[in-house]
């Protein structure tokens, strides 16, 4: 005679025991790792709470100290084959890998749609935590899909309809940077290569180009600002558009607005190297041994990585509070193409 076996009990997590007792997570993980700071009667719930809920001591302690219960996380990206994103998945699987867990990563390649099933699946494996670099202006389903159980970390962008962690660059502050040295160097006809404004990234960047622009007085010419590229390909056409204007409309220094787009600028000046200046947001191997080194805006696009997992980390060992927004500095790197004087 075949015999139906019960059906097997989800292992109860330490948030249980934090609800059965009635305090934070941060507490039951004192109690558990027999920390100061717990008065006697708190203490003696939280053991109540583990002997009612049926924990093993030794399982509890080391599901409080790795701060998670299914040892995995969640990583959403826009392109893995950009360096400045491979390098924010690199921070995060050594951040994870520190606390004994593994990395799941995605690429949503700008597609809104491709970003809610990937974060939909991730949150079906049940992931510890979940980072996301959003390319959907609305994720107010995340709230609803993750619960509030699953720390979830924005990184380069903020998230829309909802608040939470959030690790940014100062994009503004880092373009404004670059176009005050073009303009230190005697450039007014300078021009602005860049993704559509729609994206949060670019539109920061546009409008540190502007308060520099503004904050000198000089007046932006609408035909130097070019907000239709978004890889290589694009923006090398377009400055070979712009290098084909009249002499006295044509720019005499430009503006990347990330790596991608410097690469296709240098692709159009080739040969031209000591008679437009050329400044791009986002440092890309190789820029300092060129016939002309790239002057760029540099950031560590790790700390993105490490700061996104630190808050992901830091949820999940229970420290509550309002959501977090850091950002990371830029820095202008001066290795000659900026500092090409106007011509």
């Amino acid at each position: 005679m075949s015999e139906v076996m019960p059906a097997a009990r989800s292992r109860p997590t330490m948030r249980d025991v934090a609800e059965r007792a009635g305090v934070s997570l941060k507490t039951v993980s004192r109690v558990i790792n027999e920390e100061p700071g717990v008065a006697g009667p708190t203490a003696e719930r939280v053991a109540v709470a583990i002997a009612e809920l049926g924990f093993q001591r030794n399982d509890l302690a080391r599901s409080l100290r790795q701060g998670r219960s299914s040892s995995t996380i969640g990583l959403v990206i826009e392109d893995m084959g950009n360096p400045f994103y491979s390098a924010i998945a690199q921070a995060v699987e050594a951040a994870a890998a520190d606390h004994g867990c593994m990395l799941i990563t995605s690429s949503c390649e700008e597609d809104p749609d491709r970003e809610r099933a990937l974060v939909q699946a991730l949150l079906r494996r049940r992931v510890d935590a979940l980072l996301l670099v959003p390319a959907s202006d609305d994720h107010a389903y995340i709230s609803r899909e993750a619960g509030e159980n699953t720390p979830v970390v924005f990184l380069d962008r903020p998230p829309g309809g909802i608040e939470a962690d959030t690790v940014l660059l100062d994009n503004r502050g880092g373009a404004r940077s670059a176009i005050e040295h073009l303009l230190a160097q005697g450039h007014r006809r300078i021009a602005c290569v860049a993704d559509p404004d729609r994206l949060y990234t670019a539109s920061e960047r546009l409008q540190g180009f502007r308060d520099a622009m503004d904050a000198a007085g000089v007046e932006i010419d609408p035909d130097l600002v070019r907000l239709d590229t978004h890889s290589a390909d694009p923006a090398e056409r377009v400055v070979r558009e712009l290098l084909a204007l009249a002499p006295d409309r044509r720019p005499t220094a430009i503006f990347t607005g990330n790596n991608r787009h410097t690469v296709g600028a240098l692709r159009a000046l080739r040969g031209l190297e000591h008679e437009v200046a050329l400044v791009g947001f986002d440092d890309f191997e190789l820029a300092d041994l060129l016939v002309m080194p790239t002057t760029v805006v540099r950031h560590d696009s790790q700390e993105l990585g490490r700061h996104a997992a630190e808050l992901a980390f830091m949820r999940l060992d229970g420290r509550d509070g309002p959501p977090r927004r850091v950002v990371v500095p830029t820095e202008l790197v001066i290795r000659g193409s900026g500092e090409v004087p106007p011509q």
